[in-house]
């Protein structure tokens, strides 16, 4: 009834105005049509669905499963508190390993598309760029890879994604060169001076992403054949090979390991968190390489929603943050995370590096590692383990 009344009191209001002269009223505007409370709902949840977050769709995916499985290439401390903070955040029990990356890329290899293990975390790209060639890593699109500075950190079909950067270069015990009276290696070339023999340290072809990058930037440095000619050189002077990239930097400051090559950042641990003052950090005066440490999904693995939520964690400040909190100090890679001031009191620039063939290296690493070892011949046999 008292709509029916505002329809009559709207139509007498109208015939007044008319009646006050206008002489060209406007057209009234036309009345919407009522809906009924049933597609009034309707339309409600329609937009509900629209607006629903994916992110919450996948933290739901996720905690349904409830478990992950990470294996971190990253130094242990920070693998621990960032499995720990993702089952803080989500509720979702973490189990971790910590294997170099090559370690890692055999492990997955033999299991072939039944991993045990559900991500990789940390570790640089090499081995990575080899197991996505191989079809062992799963392709997925991460929501947060839109803080990445560069799209030089991801992998173009998202078998990967970039979580840090960190700078090659050598780590020399100051306090064991001066007491030698010899002077420090400014450059690459250096190292194979007959002075050093015996006194440098690097990890092992086989186990570790370090090294792999090392002979891809010889071989992208030197040439094909003239890299590889001087890593055979290196090989006289090299003392100990350690079968992760981390391994010299942790024996620097102790003199056991009088010259180190390795991420120069893992020299600052040794530096701030151990308190090894004697260690010196050199950048290669020629110029030198750098790390993308990543994160992916291993393809075929059971928890595959946890694994996407653990993708979108490890692009965020929640996870990246930590690092600099547990003895790692590599430079981020995403735009809204607070940077490691520590790196650059150390005189340290992730733009002071030579330009990296990233796709050279998806393609040949392998076969330069085989083609490495064939040219050091027999010293291969007992000098580079893998257990």
């Amino acid at each position: 009834m008292k709509k029916q009344l505002a329809i009559v009191l709207a139509g007498i209001m109208t015939l007044g105005m008319v009646g006050c002269g206008s002489e060209t009223a406007p057209a009234p505007a036309s009345t919407p049509e009522t809906k009924t409370e049933t597609e009034v709902t309707s339309t409600e949840a329609s937009v509900e669905e629209t607006a629903a977050d994916p992110m919450d769709e996948l933290i739901e995916a996720a905690k349904a499963e409830g478990e992950l499985v990470v294996y971190g290439s990253c130094e242990e401390d920070y693998l621990a508190a960032a499995c720990d903070h993702f089952k803080e955040l989500y509720g979702i029990n973490v189990q971790y390993q910590r294997l170099s990356t090559g370690e890692v890329q055999s492990k997955i290899e033999e299991e072939n598309g039944n991993p045990s293990g559900d991500v990789w975390f940390g570790g640089t790209t090499d081995p990575y760029n080899v197991a996505a060639k191989e079809g062992l890593l799963l392709p997925y699109e991460a929501q947060n890879a839109s803080h990445l500075l560069s799209d030089m950190y991801r992998d173009a079909d998202g078998n990967w994604y970039g979580i840090y950067k960190g700078i090659l270069g050598f780590m020399v015990n100051k306090d064991e060169l001066s007491r030698m009276g010899i002077d420090e290696p400014k450059d690459w070339v250096d190292l194979v001076d007959e002075k050093y023999k015996g006194l440098v340290w690097l990890s092992n072809y086989n186990t570790a992403g370090t090294a792999k990058l090392v002979v891809n930037t010889m071989i992208q440095k030197y040439g094909h054949d003239e890299g590889i000619k001087y890593l055979c050189e290196l090989d006289k002077n090299v003392e100990v090979y350690t079968k992760s990239g981390s391994g010299p930097s942790k024996n620097v400051g102790t003199g056991e390991c009088v010259v180190g090559i390795g991420f120069l950042h893992d020299g600052i641990t040794q530096i701030v968190d151990n308190g090894y003052s004697n260690v010196g950090l050199i950048i290669p005066s020629s110029g030198t390489s750098f790390e993308i440490g990543a994160t992916a999904i291993f393809k075929g693995c059971k928890h595959e929603n946890a694994a996407k939520l653990w993708i979108e964690y490890a692009l965020s400040p929640d996870c990246v943050e930590l690092a600099a909190n547990n003895g790692s100090y590599q430079f981020l890679v995403i735009d809204n995370a607070k940077q490691p001031e520590i790196a650059a009191q150390f005189g340290l620039d992730p733009e002071n590096v030579m330009k990296y063939d990233f796709e050279d290296a998806k393609e040949n690493t392998t076969k330069y590692v085989e083609e490495v070892m064939t040219a050091l011949g027999s010293a291969a046999d007992d000098r580079f383990k893998t257990e």
